[in-house]
Order: C-alpha cells, then sequence, then structure tokens
C-alpha cells in the first residue's frame, strides 16, 4: 500500500502547477482530501480506468462523471486516451484534474471553474495556458515556476485571494480584508505613528494593482516575455532593496547621532536618512541593475 507522503508526492509531481491546484491550496481541507483519497494507494501511474471504476472511489453515479466530464474535456484529457467511441479510459493525471473539478464545483460552479482555466465559450483552452502538462519549452518551463511559486508565496501570506472574474473571464487578484485590518489594528497597538500605517497599506493596495495587471497580461500576452518582465522586476527589487540596506548602513556609520539629537531632531534625522538612501540608490542603481541582468542572462 502506498504510504501518504509517497501519495501527496506523486500528486504534486503531476498538479503543483495546474490553476486548479492553486485554487485548491487556499481550502487546506480540500487539499488534504487531494492527496488521501483511497484509490491512491493502489492506482497505478501507467494503467487506464474506466468511468465506472472512477465514479465509484469518488461515490458519485457514472452520468454525474461524464456531466463534468463534458465542459473540460480538452483540459481533463490532455495526455489520456479518449476514444471516439465514448468508451472514455482515464490515466492518474486525468482522474487528478477530475477530481479537482468535483472538489471545486461547490463553490466555484462550471461557469467559475471555466474562468479559472481561461476556456473560452467553444471548451477551448487557449495556446498559453499555463499548466505543468502543456509545457513544452524547458526555459520557458523554468521561468514560469518561478512566477508560479512567487503567487503561491504570495497567496500563502493570507494577504491577497485570487478569485474569477465572471465579466472578465479571468482571475481577479483581491486583498483579505479581514486579514488586513487584523494587521492593521497590531501594529496601530504596537505604534502610535498612524502615517506609517497609512504609507504600508497605500503600498499593499499598489502591490494588489501591479498583480492583477500581471495576471491579466498572462491572459492576454506572450507568456516568456511577461514571465522575464517579472523576474526582472523581481531581481530589480532585491538590488534597490539590498542598496537601501547599504545607504542605511553607510548613514549610521558617517552620521553618528546622539541620544538627544534623536530625541528632539528625530523628524529631520528620519528626512536626511531617507534623502541620503534615495540619492544612494539612485546614483548606484543602474550600474548594479546592469551588472546583475548580465549575469543572469549570462551575457
Amino acid at each position: 500500500m502506498l504510504k501518504l507522503s509517497d501519495a501527496k508526492e506523486m500528486v504534486l509531481g503531476i498538479v503543483q502547477h495546474d490553476p486548479l491546484f492553486v485554487v485548491l491550496q487556499q481550502d487546506t481541507s480540500l487539499e488534504e482530501t487531494l492527496y488521501n483519497d483511497a484509490y491512491l494507494a493502489h492506482i497505478k501511474k501507467s494503467n487506464y480506468y474506466s468511468i465506472s471504476e472512477v465514479a465509484g472511489w469518488f461515490d458519485i453515479t457514472d452520468a454525474m462523471l461524464r456531466y463534468y466530464i463534458k465542459p473540460f474535456e480538452q483540459y481533463i484529457f490532455n495526455d489520456a486516451t479518449n476514444s471516439p467511441n465514448t468508451n472514455i479510459r482515464l490515466n492518474l493525471s486525468a482522474i487528478l484534474r477530475l477530481r479537482m473539478i468535483l472538489l471545486l464545483k461547490d463553490k466555484h460552479r462550471v461557469k467559475g471553474l471555466k474562468n479559472l482555466l481561461g476556456i473560452d465559450d467553444n471548451g477551448q483552452l487557449p495556446n498559453h495556458q499555463i499548466t505543468a502538462t502543456t509545457m513544452i519549452n524547458d526555459d520557458l518551463a523554468n521561468k514560469v515556476d518561478v512566477l508560479g511559486n512567487v503567487l503561491q508565496q504570495i497567496i500563502q501570506t493570507g494577504l491577497f485571494t485570487i478569485l474569477p472574474n465572471e465579466e472578465q473571464g479571468a482571475l481577479q487578484v483581491a486583498i483579505n480584508q479581514d486579514f488586513l485590518t487584523q494587521k492593521i489594528q497590531l501594529l496601530s497597538a504596537e505604534s502610535s505613528s498612524f502615517e506609517e500605517i497609512q504609507k504600508e497599506t497605500a503600498e499593499l493596495k499598489q502591490e494588489n494593482e501591479n498583480l492583477q495587471k500581471q495576471i491579466q497580461e498572462l491572459h492576454g500576452g506572450n507568456v516568456k516575455t511577461i514571465v522575464q518582465k517579472i523576474r526582472e522586476r523581481h531581481i530589480e527589487n532585491e538590488i534597490v532593496s539590498i542598496l537601501r540596506t547599504e545607504a542605511l548602513q553607510q548613514f549610521s556609520q558617517e552620521r553618528k547621532v546622539g541620544f538627544f539629537m534623536k530625541m528632539f531632531r528625530s523628524s529631520q534625522i528620519e528626512m536626511e536618512k531617507e534623502q541620503f538612501a534615495l540619492s544612494y540608490i539612485s546614483k548606484n542603481l543602474e550600474e548594479r541593475l546592469e551588472t546583475t541582468l548580465n549575469n543572469y542572462y549570462g551575457k
């Protein structure tokens, strides 16, 4: 019998880049169900299974299973066998995709699931659909991995949620207002600086807008170009963060401030510190960024 840890590893190896799996991970109980289904203990990856067998595993009728297969055939049977005489046979990859549809159907319905997958009214997937099974270019797959990991980490913070936008037919990143309110209350209790809280809130909203633009671009542009731009932006942000740290360390070493000066000139000192950091970043960013990008692209 297959151990739970082995079953989870096997499932992740197939679905970790699937857009439905990203949504499924927002609900821990549904994700655990995907790993703990009893059929995983004896299923063989190389075998194909009938509709009746799979329906029995999921405790639903054959007709109900076919009902949920029909709108998602191109997605489910991407690398499985679907014979012309409707004698459908499913391998493990197809079964896992179908299982995720069944786990998410009550919350998102068929229309919502189509939006999550980018399926059009004719049941067709766009050429740029990002899934683990449609990637044929290794270089592109690696860069999409980076984007997928970044989005997954952002979602796991609890600050953002990804929901289908039925009007635009795309995914939408939204701020988790309850989570944000809790964080603001915590910051208010620890600090009397309301201006700092406003600043952080504005940055979070701006980040949310940027993420929405990036996901919309993934549905309408060239994936490889977009992923490259996102990676370059990530590199630039890292360099800015490093330069800012260097600037603050240099400011601290060059302009040591006494206790009483900190008390009576704190606002002025902070202003000078920010001006020093901005000047330092402006002076060094272009050269540091050019060097880092050249190293990244192997030039």
